[in-house]
């Protein structure tokens, strides 16, 4: 028997090195469901925009659990990557997923049936991938520092650039109109470019801005939500513990976020962008305010490095 749950209006997700999957009140920081996950660790979460469905990437399959019921089992898997899934996420009606993975490919999976719809080649190992708010391109970064657009509607790669030769694309966000995208790579340094419509429905790169943002690593970059406006900020999560959040208008820095004792890999903004949540090595997960630049919240319960957090606190977005 599956019993069904009453649906926090805040869906709050860890995964961890300890092969677990948690879920929390996001308010009181109880853990209210933990999901084992013994085949392989989870590289990255993400919540379907209806809130039904949590997505696990790992090793190399990806497995989509119902949020609302408890049981631990998957309601769905998808099993065609042969390495390490290292990115995934949703088209805005959540009819169709994408993934990237370090077997060098870029893959879309429609939701209702079974098996992988597309792939794209990027033949180095792809750490990250974005959807365009368009919904009809793909941006991937790469372990050799390349940055792919795959356009869905011509089903071909239609832009490549390199912003460091050798140097590997760890993270790439894109603002949520389209109008900037930035990647992170294994330096520290943050490359923001301003997105330009071409003459087709090609999108071009306008170098905009060149940011060292960290001594070390960085895991992940992020740039705020669409309610976060007027302002917009880009987030930063390091290998040096701590996260920078930087103002985009001039790209200077407005808070460090102190108090992580390990890496950052991971972050995500509430949908306000009043606050932020972060994953670390630590073994904890954080939430911040994005006013005070105090962390409020710590989820313990984790044993071993917390590596990705998935969060939904917006409305639900229902397909078609």
């Amino acid at each position: 028997m599956i019993i069904c749950m009453t649906q926090p209006s805040v869906i709050l997700a860890t995964a961890s090195y300890d092969h677990t999957i948690r879920f929390w009140e996001a308010k009181s920081g109880r853990c209210y469901r933990t999901i084992q996950y013994p085949e392989s660790q989870v590289n990255r979460l993400e919540i379907t925009p209806d809130k039904r469905f949590l997505a696990a990437a790992g090793n190399p399959h990806i497995r989509l659990f119902d949020v609302n019921s408890t049981s631990p089992q998957p309601v769905m898997s998808y099993d065609s990557h042969t390495n390490n899934v290292m990115a995934v996420g949703f088209q805005c009606d959540g009819k169709w997923m994408y993934s990237g993975s370090e077997d060098g490919t870029v893959k879309i999976w429609d939701l209702r049936a079974p098996g992988c719809q597309r792939e794209y080649e990027s033949r180095a190992a792809v750490n990250t991938v974005v959807l365009h708010p368009n919904q009809t391109e793909l941006i991937s970064g790469d372990q050799n520092g390349n940055i792919r657009v795959w356009d869905l509607t011509a089903n071909s790669c239609s832009c490549e650039l390199v912003p460091e030769v050798d140097t590997a694309v760890r993270s790439l966000t894109v603002m949520w109109d389209g109008s900037l995208v930035v990647a992170a790579n294994n330096k520290g340094t943050c490359y923001v470019w301003r997105l330009l419509r071409g003459t087709q429905t090609m999108t071009n790169f306008e170098p905009l801005h060149k940011l060292q943002a960290h001594d070390g690593y960085i895991l992940k970059c992020l740039l705020s939500p669409e309610f976060c406006e007027p302002q917009r900020y880009l987030a930063t999560a390091s290998s040096d513990s701590t996260v920078k959040i930087w103002n985009v208008d001039g790209f200077t820095l407005e808070k460090t976020l102190v108090g992580h004792q390990r890496w950052v890999w991971d972050c995500v903004f509430s949908v306000d962008g009043a606050y932020l949540i972060t994953a670390s090595s630590d073994t904890t997960a954080r939430l911040w305010s994005m006013s005070t630049g105090e962390d409020i919240r710590v989820y313990q319960g984790h044993h071993k490095a917390t590596v990705c957090c998935a969060l939904h606190d917006g409305a639900e977005t229902t397909g078609a």
